[in-house]
């Protein structure tokens, strides 16, 4: 077996970490990949195991090499450079806070899936129904969550709760009742803006105010958090071999759109109720994200993705053959 093979034999969706780096050197050496880090008497090793890695995102002071990058892509890793802490704006126009997704180059992505997303893609009621899809998910993803989690339960993350309920009912309907994705925006603007109260409430930090700017230690956390999320998506997204553009829900002309629709699955489940209890706990940055990282393991987040982009892709799929079976193009 080869090294490529070697490299590649956990699958994308099992994979475990993801990495942020700061302040460090990251290089190859004796066929491994390492970062090197500096301190007064002696340099210090450590090992990246590349072959369990999904993203490697690289902050401030950090540097890589070339022969480490050629084996980080043999290894099917998304590198993305960040701002300091990991939380930039993703995709924002200012490049000292903007966040750039390096993807490895591989011509032997399968295209099932991405011809599979274009049977209905360019079908303006389609992709609104795959729109609605994503936020009836999300939704069943909390509640699932939320329900099961014993450490939210603890933190007093009822998914029971009357008013927390009311929102929920309130979104589906209106989401059901959505003739555009503006409308499906609107409504999962107001659905957030009651998961942050209903977040802020519950862990005592009634002051709190969403802010992707500002520096407090809740709107820290989310950006973070999110970041950790937008990666996930962005690899299952790669390994499915579906550009990061052909978005559903949060509008065709952003590259990047894709990744916020899929990674929307997930923040208000898992990032949301986490960021405010580390706030609340004055947890350090470095703590808050073992602590996202874990219940990214814990919950299978990453074969969640997967397993949700797959079904949505494929569902027009045999459709799609049967039309092409029966209504075929006249040749020789």
């Amino acid at each position: 077996m080869d090294q490529l093979t070697d490299l590649k034999a956990i699958l994308h969706s099992k994979r475990a970490n993801i990495f942020y780096l700061e302040y460090c050197r990251i290089m190859q050496k004796d066929g491994r990949v390492l970062y090197l880090t500096e301190a007064k008497k002696e340099n210090h090793y450590f090992n990246i195991p590349i072959a369990n890695t999904t993203v490697i995102l690289l902050g401030t002071g950090t540097s890589i090499t070339q022969a480490a990058m050629r084996m980080l892509s043999q290894a099917g890793v998304l590198v993305g450079f960040t701002g300091g802490g990991g939380t930039p704006l993703f995709m924002a126009n200012n490049v000292e806070h903007a966040i750039e997704w390096m993807t490895p180059q591989s011509e032997y992505r399968p295209t099932e899936y991405l011809h599979g997303w274009l049977s209905f893609w360019f079908d303006n009621n389609k992709r609104l129904i795959a729109a609605k899809q994503i936020q009836t998910t999300r939704i069943d993803y909390l509640t699932a969550i939320w329900t099961k989690d014993r450490g939210l339960k603890q933190q007093g993350f009822d998914i029971n709760d009357a008013s927390l309920q009311a929102a929920l009912n309130t979104f589906l309907q209106r989401t059901n009742n959505a003739n555009s994705q503006t409308e499906l925006l609107l409504t999962e603007a107001q659905l957030t803006k009651q998961l942050y109260k209903f977040a802020a409430n519950n862990s005592e930090l009634n002051d709190f105010s969403r802010q992707h700017q500002s520096t407090d230690t809740a709107n820290d956390f989310l950006n973070h958090g999110n970041y950790l999320a937008y990666g996930l998506a962005a690899t299952t997204l790669w390994v499915l071999g579906i550009p990061h553009g052909f978005a559903v829900m949060h509008g065709k002309t952003r590259r990047g759109a894709l990744i916020f629709d899929i990674a929307d699955l997930v923040k208000d489940a898992l990032v949301l109720p986490w960021a405010f209890i580390c706030a609340k706990e004055n947890a350090s940055e470095q703590e808050f994200r073992q602590q996202i990282l874990q219940v990214f393991t814990d919950h299978q987040v990453l074969e969640f993705m997967f397993n949700y982009v797959k079904e949505q892709a494929l569902q027009y799929q045999q459709e799609s053959d049967t039309d092409t079976c029966t209504n075929p193009m006249s040749g020789n």
